[in-house]
């Protein structure tokens, strides 16, 4: 499988996952000058933010170790772009990791904190 199709089948596990749980999901693969998010929901009054890591061994490790420093950064400056874009600044925000390794799904919630202007 290719790392595209890969993204893809995990990026809707974790959809059908968070519709499961409540989520409103509000876009999909946004992307940016300044990068790409693969899931922005909400959560209640949370805007989410959402990584999807999908691996089908630990032999590189587990999926959320794929989100390093540089990466929640992309990801920070992409929220803020998209909170810019859409004039949502009054919502709660939150950046999170969906990892699917194998069939299992784990929803890290906080994955990490970041500061938003």
């Amino acid at each position: 499988m290719n790392k595209k199709i890969k993204g893809a089948v995990g990026e809707d596990i974790a959809v059908n996952y968070l519709l499961k749980n409540k989520y409103k999901i509000v876009a999909r693969n946004y992307s940016c000058p300044l990068g790409e998010v693969d899931i922005v929901a909400l959560d209640k009054k949370t805007l989410v933010f959402t990584e999807v890591k999908l691996r089908t061994s630990e032999v590189f490790g587990l999926p959320r170790e794929a989100v390093n420093k540089q990466k929640q950064r992309h990801i920070a400056k992409t929220a803020q772009y998209f909170m810019h874009e859409h004039q949502v600044f009054s919502l709660e925000t939150r950046f999170d990791v969906i990892e699917v390794l194998d069939e299992k799904i784990t929803h890290i919630k906080n994955a990490f904190e970041t500061k938003l202007l």
